[in-house]
Order: C-alpha cells, then structure tokens, then sequence
C-alpha cells in the first residue's frame, strides 16, 4: 500500500506499546488491552491483535497481545487518523510510567513518548503531514 492514499480507502497501521524495561508481561497486556479499548472506540474500520510480522525485532516471545501489537485499518477521510494519534498520545499522558507506543505505517514508525507537549505537537504534525490526505 503506498503512502499516497486517496479519498476512500482504508489505511492500515500497526501501533505496538514500548513499556518500560521492568514491566512485567501480564502489565504490558493490560496496558495493550486498556490501549485497544480506546481505539476501538474511533470510527475505525477494524482493529484487531497485530500477526508476529509487526512485532519489533528482538521481542521477547511470540504473543502479540503480551508484545502489546495491535493493528487498526481506517478510512482516510472524516479526520481518525488525527484522533487516533491524538487517543495515543493522551493515553500515554495518563500513565505512571515512561511507556512508548511506536506507529508505523508502510515501514514508515514514529514512536510516541511523554515529551513535552511542543515536542510531541512538532514530531506528530510532521508525521501526519506524511500519510493523511493531500
């Protein structure tokens, strides 16, 4: 799928939850679920557990619900894309620890992270700008 989506059609991307370094799996879980709850709540398209081919390399394991990968298809038009970006990034400002969640659309990642709110504003903006419609 390229880049350049047209009015209409669907845009696939994979968003997998980066915990911190001693989280245990049975959190990194219930923060996926918790993650996937939200998102389901957009007007997406679909939104499902990411197969093994979307899991970073050098995870642990094979389970993409304990690796925290989750993949959503949505329409390009009617603004998602932005809200879904804009879910991520309040549900990362509401947790305790320093959790990432990496998107990557067409081998194209951007990872989120508690930055401060012009730092992330800049790193989304260009990122939206990439892969919303022209």
């Amino acid at each position: 799928m390229s880049s350049d989506i047209g009015a209409g059609e669907d845009l696939r991307l994979a968003l997998v939850v980066v915990p911190d370094a001693d989280v245990e799996p049975e959190e990194v879980e219930r923060l996926t679920r918790q993650l996937r709850t939200e998102l389901a709540e957009l007007d997406v398209e679909s939104i499902g557990w990411a197969a093994d081919d979307v899991v970073p390399a050098g995870a642990k394991g094979s389970d993409p619900v304990t690796l925290g990968a989750i993949v959503v298809a949505l329409s390009v038009s009617g603004g998602v894309f932005t809200a879904l970006i804009e879910t991520v990034r309040d549900w990362l400002g509401r947790q305790s620890g320093r959790h990432r969640v990496s998107v990557t659309i067409d081998g194209d990642t951007i990872e989120l992270e508690r930055a401060s709110a012009d730092q992330q504003r800049d790193i989304v903006d260009a990122y939206l700008r990439r892969h919303s419609k022209r």
